[in-house]
């Protein structure tokens, strides 16, 4: 599971489809849903949130709201009608760290797309999250 602390914006198709299906499945584990994931380390910040169901319907609109500029059909129903009004912390680390994780997949993916990305000096983060100055964040698996 990848619950990207990046911009949408910088995920090539079949990543925004995988983080859409991803994002789905972390909300139900914090809705209680499924037994499996629970403890994922990718779900630590929205856990820690204190409204982890708002958290992650947040992180969801910000999903689907991208799919809707590049034409797709993600159905919205499917996220929990709860809004957070917060911000989670992510460290610039992290940022970084993420987006250079995604520019080896495009690599293999899509060569144009990646010769544009890789001249992107200032990464934005997903809308959910402020940005602040840290290393990579304990939970992320390196």
């Amino acid at each position: 599971m990848r619950l990207w602390s990046i911009h949408p914006k910088y995920l090539d198709s079949k990543g925004l489809v995988a983080l859409w299906r991803e994002g789905l499945l972390a909300q139900n584990v914090l809705l209680g849903k499924t037994t499996g994931y629970k403890n994922h380390p990718q779900l630590i910040r929205f856990k820690d949130t204190g409204n982890q169901a708002a958290a992650i319907a947040s992180y969801l609109k910000s999903v689907v709201e991208e799919a809707d500029i590049r034409g797709y059909n993600f159905n919205r129903s499917k996220i929990n009608n709860m809004n957070f009004k917060d911000k989670i912390l992510a460290t610039n680390g992290q940022i970084q760290y993420e987006f250079e994780h995604l520019l080896k997949k495009i690599k293999k993916r899509d060569n144009e797309l990646f010769r544009k990305f890789k001249k992107i000096n200032n990464i934005e983060p997903h809308p959910l999250f402020n940005m602040v100055i840290g290393d990579i964040e304990d939970w992320e698996i390196v």
